[in-house]
């Protein structure tokens, strides 16, 4: 499983496919989601080719024909499908607290994205869990725990050394 995720962002990271080639060839993966975006699908097989030829993991957010089509693994909101389809592959999900840990569990996730740590420019002003809060609940997690949310080159260290893996947005923006 990669320890390093990137999430991408049509604001905070508008060039994803630029930040997918500088990723560490088979150590990495990619959350896509650029919700909204008109060329979403196209953005998206420009990743999967990008992640093909680097060995990285590809999880598509809240589209299931996007994923089957990319043939990309899944990534869920909340640790909740988006619809009754379920997808071979590899499974992530975005978990804001213990509720959605269970949701997670129940989903069957590989990984679940436990955010956000710290203070993010994605969600400014909403309060984060804090390395403490965030610990207690990635220790007693029923699935594999990766951190997001204000993950930097300087933040990270001090992420507890059981942390399965962390994802960033504006760390990979150039």
């Amino acid at each position: 499983m990669p320890s390093l995720w990137m999430f991408t962002d049509s604001a905070r990271l508008p060039d994803p496919l630029a930040a997918a080639r500088r990723l560490p060839i088979g150590r990495a993966g990619i959350v896509f989601r650029h919700d909204g975006a008109a060329d979403r699908a196209e953005i998206g097989k420009g990743l999967a080719r990008i992640c093909r030829q680097r060995r990285l993991i590809l999880v598509i957010a809240g589209d299931s024909r996007l994923s089957a089509a990319l043939g990309a693994g899944m990534h869920l909101r909340g640790g909740r499908w988006p619809d009754v389809r379920r997808r071979p592959g590899f499974v992530t999900a975005s978990a804001h607290g213990v509720a959605d840990l269970q949701r997670c569990r129940r989903a069957g996730v590989d990984l679940a994205f436990l955010s956000p740590v710290f203070a993010t420019a994605s969600h400014p002003g909403a309060a984060s869990l804090g390395i403490a809060r965030w610990s207690g609940w990635a220790r007693r997690a029923p699935v594999p725990i990766a951190a997001l949310g204000g993950i930097d080159g300087r933040s990270v260290r001090a992420l507890p050394g059981f942390c399965s893996a962390a994802a960033a947005i504006g760390a990979f923006a150039p």
